[in-house]
């Protein structure tokens, strides 16, 4: 447990389908700057056979904005969710950021875990990466842009790539001063962002079903982890998707979908 309160997050919550509602719900976990509007499209394939879950983590989306951004913290938040919602038992999917969260709280509190999904991301520290994502929404914020297209120039001063702009441009709103503003919580992100980059929480190995997705172009989950990765999750099967980089799920959707309806169905 954190010295952090806990804060309640916002989640999108869709039920299954008729004939399919005794069945394990699953809960997905978006990475680093995402939400959980960026699965709408899976979901809406998944809640034909569970119910779905899909959270916005604090200062992402429109959960709250608030200091700390420790994996235990994080695990907690969700966990937090899960009673408000009812939840004792799920499976449990996370992208990036939200993999070690998932990974957190499989390891903190393995009777809520079925099963375990992480996508492309693998239980250890990584370098500093972001630091020109953050300047690019830095300029956003300072510039107050008044159009979408405004934002996009001010976000490609920093970044070149035209996917990752629009990636990032999901987290504007226009507010009541008619200004595409920042609904994430950045200065506590960057604040905590010695802890995202860091290794998740957790003592023991979470011993539970658990499946690794990686993509065949990324290089977060490399084949020399492997050996590390399993000394925090031994059950790991670890599938490469061709042509997928890091948004494995954006780049390769089908696979993607098939990878993880075949895992939870053998569970």
């Amino acid at each position: 447990m954190t010295d952090i309160a806990t804060v309640d997050l916002y989640c999108i919550d869709l039920p299954a389908d008729e004939g399919a509602v005794d069945a394990m719900p699953l809960v997905v976990i978006h990475g680093l700057l995402g939400s959980a509007d960026n699965w709408r499209s899976h979901l809406k394939v998944w809640q034909r056979s569970r119910r779905v879950v899909a959270v916005d983590l604090r200062n992402h989306g429109r959960s709250p904005h608030a200091e700390g951004m420790a994996y235990a913290t994080m695990a907690e938040d969700v966990m937090a969710l899960l009673d408000k919602l009812s939840i004792k038992h799920a499976h449990v999917l996370g992208h990036s950021m939200g993999g070690k969260v998932a990974i957190s709280l499989a390891r903190i509190a393995p009777e809520r875990v079925a099963s375990l999904i992480v996508a492309d991301i693998a239980p250890v520290a990584y370098e500093h990466g972001h630091d020109d994502v953050f300047a690019a929404l830095e300029s956003v914020r300072d510039g107050q842009p008044k159009t979408r297209r405004e934002a996009d120039e001010l976000l490609g001063e920093h970044v070149d790539s035209r996917p990752t702009r629009l990636f990032l441009a999901t987290n504007l709103v226009r507010n009541d001063e008619n200004v595409m503003a920042l609904r994430v919580g950045l200065d506590y992100i960057k604040c905590g962002y010695s802890d995202i980059i860091g290794l998740p929480d957790g003592e023991q190995p979470y011993e539970g079903p658990t499946l690794v997705l990686r993509g065949s172009d990324s290089h977060y989950v490399a084949d020399d982890m492997l050996p590390g990765l399993r000394e925090v999750l031994p059950s790991a099967r670890v599938v490469t998707l061709k042509n997928a980089g890091h948004w494995l799920h954006a780049d390769q959707p089908e696979a993607f979908q098939q990878a993880v309806d075949a895992f939870i169905q053998a569970v």
